[in-house]
């Protein structure tokens, strides 16, 4: 769920919630209050609200309620009002109704409620002698000011035929227990309610913002601290969440970058070792060899220039290897500028083979190439590049023949469809299983001893990987220990002639 969605539930709950909540546990405690009311004073009425709010109606047919009782006692057994026991017990159970009894023989007050005083009842019964007389004895008369009360009288006569006179006193200056309870229980059950709905609202909004908030501040320190192995939390479906995915991408990215750091400087370290080596072996040649003319050692003509021949040989070397290294530099920060053009495959490698079968043969080594009906076939590539590419590969043939046996390279181009597979075989030490899945990496040899004979940077066959990557080709490796090396290259075909220029 979207925070926006959870703030709108959160809106919801908070009113409507508590308002319903509220409304049925209301309308459940008046009910049982109004039962309870009904039961206690024996009122056959059904109450309402307007009851509780307006209690002079409801005490009024309590009062009416509590009439009807003694006035039947009046009737069947007037006797009992001359029984002080029977008068103690009707006045405890009329306190419970919250209404005072006094009786009055003649002009006699032989019982009262024990907390009502005389004066005032005095007062009471005058005042309600003067308001009714017999005819309207069963009307109750409502006497105001600072007495706030109902009085209501039964007049009957005795065995005796003496006027006995039962007087009900209802006040309304005090609170029915039960209404007073509603009113407080509403009040108890709205705080009640709120307070609740607060504690789960505040636990669903804290589970579902600030937790997360929380373990994103975690994981935000160890980021703080270079500690990127963990994993973050499953996140809901919502802008938490969001955030949680996209930290936990950031995550995975600064983990592998800092892999590739720590691989990078270790193949950095390794390369300036490794130049460190190949360097110190041909300026070591040097220095011997300069060191051996200054020193007369070369004393004839032809002893100068064999020194000399090897001077040059060991530059040149040198200088291929700051040439491998610069361009390897400038390809991996995508500094090269490639000039794609069309080319036409049979006239490319006839050119080239021609150019390199002298030299390979001076170093006994036959070159075997063939291009098969490859005439009318062009490739899209840098040639320069390119040529780059299949230089380094025969290098490495040349660097890794078997010195027991004569040396062969073969060069074959054959035409796939949409891709021009050129082939490279030479006949060469060949590559272990173990090494073979490596020997593109950077600063990657097999001959872990760099011997002075084979040595180089480790960098050449990485070099042609990214060439060909670039020229969005494909290439790969296939060897024998002990029988050779096969190295494929798939380059795609130019189809659109308008588009490159053709050399």
């Amino acid at each position: 769920m979207k925070l926006k969605s959870k703030i709108v539930v959160a809106f919801c709950i908070m009113v409507i919630l508590p308002t319903v909540t509220f409304a049925v546990l209301s309308t459940g405690i008046f009910q049982y209050k109004s039962s309870s009311i009904q039961q206690l004073y024996d009122v056959d009425w059904n109450l309402n609200l307007n009851s509780f709010d307006s209690s002079a109606a409801l005490m009024g047919r309590i009062m009416e309620r509590i009439y009807q009782d003694m006035k039947e006692i009046a009737d069947n057994m007037p006797e009992k009002y001359n029984d002080i026991k029977f008068l103690e017990q009707t006045n405890k159970e009329l306190e419970k109704k919250l209404t005072q009894i006094v009786v009055k023989r003649e002009d006699t007050i032989t019982y009262k409620s024990d907390n009502i005083s005389v004066d005032v009842l005095n007062e009471l019964i005058d005042i309600y002698d003067v308001d009714t007389n017999d005819a309207l004895s069963d009307v109750s008369v409502y006497k105001g000011d600072e007495y706030q009360c109902f009085i209501r009288c039964i007049q009957f006569s005795n065995n005796d035929n003496e006027e006995i006179s039962v007087y009900l006193i209802t006040s309304l200056q005090q609170s029915i227990p039960q209404i007073k309870g509603f009113a407080t229980e509403i009040i108890m059950l709205g705080l009640i309610v709120i307070a609740i709905t607060s504690v789960v609202l505040m636990i669903w909004i804290y589970n579902s913002i600030f937790r997360p908030i929380e373990k994103l501040r975690l994981a935000t320190n160890n980021i703080k601290q270079g500690n990127y192995d963990f994993e973050m939390p499953k996140a809901s479906k919502d802008e938490i969440g969001d955030v949680f995915r996209d930290f936990e991408e950031m995550r995975i990215i600064l983990k592998n970058t800092s892999e590739q750091k720590v691989i990078s400087d270790k193949e950095e370290k390794e390369l300036i070792r490794n130049i460190s080596h190949d360097l110190k072996t041909p300026i070591t040649a040097v220095k011997g060899y300069v060191e051996g003319i200054l020193d007369g050692v070369a004393d004839t003509p032809e002893k100068q220039k064999k020194y000399l021949m090897t001077i040059a040989n060991k530059a040149n070397d040198m200088d291929k290897l700051i040439d491998e290294l610069t361009i390897y530099s400038r390809l991996g920060s995508n500094r090269v500028q490639y000039l794609f053009r069309k080319i036409c495959v049979a006239d490319y490698f006839n050119e080239y083979c021609d150019e390199i079968s002298m030299d390979l043969e001076s170093q006994d080594i036959l070159l075997e190439y063939n291009c098969h009906q490859c005439d009318n076939v062009y490739i899209i590539a840098d040639a320069e590049q390119l040529k780059r590419v299949v230089n380094n590969i025969i290098s490495n043939s040349v660097k890794y023949m078997c010195p027991d046996r004569k040396g062969i390279i073969n060069i074959d181009i054959f035409d796939e469809e949409v891709y021009v597979h050129i082939i490279m075989k030479d006949n060469g030490k060949g590559i272990g299983i173990n090494d073979l899945s490596h020997i593109f990496e950077r600063f990657y040899r097999t001959d872990s001893s760099r011997n002075s004979k084979q040595g180089g940077s480790g960098i050449g066959l990485a070099i042609v990987k990214k060439i060909i990557e670039d020229h969005r080709g494909k290439i790969w490796a296939e060897s024998v220990e002990g029988k050779g090396t096969t190295m494929h290259i798939c380059l795609k075909k130019g189809i659109d002639n308008s588009t490159y220029l053709t050399i």
